[in-house]
């Protein structure tokens, strides 16, 4: 049976297009909700644009007809901008405070009661990415659901990079003869290129390999470094470490994403293969690292100085890793050696916007506080030659709209696990050190 789904402002300014999301049943959008979207369309930044975009759909929508009486969606089902059922006397027992949020549970709530008294009821359901709206949802005995068609990955494991086959133990005899194994000898459900594999002794032995798959995901070849080489003076301390650095020092692979707890050394291995390759191999023109100010497109202006001395505090984990690379015991000796390198550049996002950059060595710190717009917008200045790095950990979002299923990263991960120009890994385990490691797995 068709329901009837009242949508939270929080839906719509994530995805400005749910209202046509829900086919057949009836999309309900209380008056306040407007309000609210109209309180945000001034924003310079993500949110802003959604609530802009979301006028617009409706200015649109009203070609069909007046909003406020329902107008015939295209898939079935009706879209609604509810005016009436506003009263709050049904939740004066729970919520005293008439807050928008209750404006909201209300308008539900008035519409579940009138159609109690129908003789097919419909049921409504309310629609929030805010948990705290489902719970009161709940506790009034309203239907809640948080918004899915915006997820990228339906559970946290997504897309890993990584495969484990157990296979006969002459095979793996074979890939270390040859130094390749044909994809077509091993049973797998499906190949990605730049994919790395465990090969595994189904028989239980200690006996193992780890390959890459090619490009046309016809083989599975021999990592290109050693397991023992250093990439400025950086050594792999674990295998997905030496996956990582494989992805990085690839000059075929033009962009690479990085998933891992904090600790588990995506920074540092980033830093310093870009370090190596344009200084040192003189492949790219310049090391471009920048890291968004949550959320992209906020200035930094409120902060005292110059623009360098603002940016110090959001970017101060880069420099970090770049002490320990140039080995520099103060920040004074670091600014320095920065000084005489004009081919380091250290940016916030901000500033990347209507820019083309080519010939760079880009990276991307903290790719987890990025939307899906933000993302597209950044990935869509790599000029000619240039290659991207995003990285980040999914558990640790600091923007209000996104989680672990929804960010930019994820979503970059996901969409390009298919074609040859990218490559992906997750580091699991974190070298930082154990007492890093026991806090980033229990807390």
């Amino acid at each position: 049976m068709n329901k009837i789904y009242v949508l939270d402002t929080s839906v719509l300014l994530q995805e400005p297009n749910a209202v046509f999301m829900f086919f057949e049943n009836d999309v309900v959008i209380p008056s306040v909700v407007l309000e609210e979207i109209d309180m945000k369309k001034r924003n310079m930044d993500e949110v802003g644009h959604n609530a802009r975009k979301v006028a617009r759909i409706l200015d649109g929508l009203r070609s069909r007809g007046k909003l406020h009486d329902g107008i015939p969606m295209e898939r079935g089902g009706t879209l609604r901008v509810e005016l009436n059922h506003r009263s709050l006397q049904s939740l004066k027992d729970y919520f005293v405070e008439p807050t928008n949020d209750h404006r909201i549970l209300a308008v539900a709530l008035n519409l579940q009661e009138e159609e109690r008294d129908k003789k097919e009821p419909k049921q409504v359901v309310i629609v929030s990415k805010d948990a705290l709206m489902r719970i009161k949802a709940d506790a009034l005995n309203l239907a809640a659901e948080d918004f899915l068609s915006d997820r990228v990955i339906l559970d946290e494991k997504g897309y890993s990079g990584t495969v484990t086959l157990e296979v006969d133990p002459s095979k793996i005899n074979l890939f270390y003869q040859q130094g390749f194994l044909a994809t077509g000898e091993i049973e797998a459900a499906e190949f990605y290129p730049h994919q790395f594999v465990f090969l595994k002794d189904q028989f239980g032995s200690s006996k193992s390999a780890i390959g890459k798959v090619s490009a046309d995901k016809k083989r599975i070849h021999k990592l290109r470094l050693s397991s023992d080489e250093n990439v400025w003076g950086i050594r792999p301390r674990n295998a997905q470490q030496w996956m990582a650095l494989d992805l990085l020092l690839n000059p075929e692979i033009p962009l690479v994403t990085i998933i891992g707890k904090a600790g588990t050394g995506k920074t540092l291995l980033s830093l310093a293969a870009g370090l190596s390759q344009v200084e040192d191999e003189h492949r790219y023109k310049k090391l471009l690292v920048a890291r968004p100010i949550v959320p992209l497109g906020k200035d930094i202006g409120y902060l005292p100085g110059e623009k360098e001395e603002k940016l110090r505090p959001w970017i101060q984990p880069i420099y970090d890793n770049l002490e320990f690379l140039f080995n520099t015991k103060n920040k004074g000796d670091l600014d320095k050696i920065l000084a005489g390198i004009s081919s380091i550049q250290i940016e916030a996002l901000t500033y990347i916007r209507g820019r083309s950059i080519p010939e760079q060595f880009i990276l991307i710190d903290e790719a987890q506080n990025l939307t899906k717009h933000e993302v597209k917008t950044i990935l869509t200045r790599v000029g000619e030659g240039s290659k991207i790095v995003l990285m980040g950990d999914p558990q640790q979002i600091d923007h209000p709209y996104l989680d672990s299923f929804t960010n930019g990263l994820v979503y970059v991960a996901e969409k390009f696990k298919e074609y040859d120009i990218s490559g992906h890994i997750r580091l699991e385990k974190g070298e930082r050190s154990s007492l890093a490691q026991l806090a980033a797995d229990i807390l």
